[in-house]
């Protein structure tokens, strides 16, 4: 799945991302590690993977978050 980075704290690693409808979904540094990144700037293009949801009437939990590469 695809989304836009939105914020990104180099301190704690975490951050959120919009979806193409607009939906705000955070990521913590977990998803962040995975991904390999070193730094995420907001209106970046990226990939996300999802499962489950993050808690009763919550979103999916971001798993990894990684750049687009063309």
């Amino acid at each position: 799945m695809q989304a836009t980075a939105y914020t990104y704290d180099p301190d704690s690693r975490s951050g959120q991302v919009l979806l193409d409808d607009g939906t705000p979904v955070p990521f913590d540094a977990a998803a962040f590690d995975a991904g390999g990144l070193r730094l995420l700037r907001p209106g970046q293009r990226v990939r996300i993977e999802t499962e489950g949801s993050r808690g009763p009437g919550e979103g999916p939990r971001i798993t990894l978050i990684t750049l687009i590469t063309l």
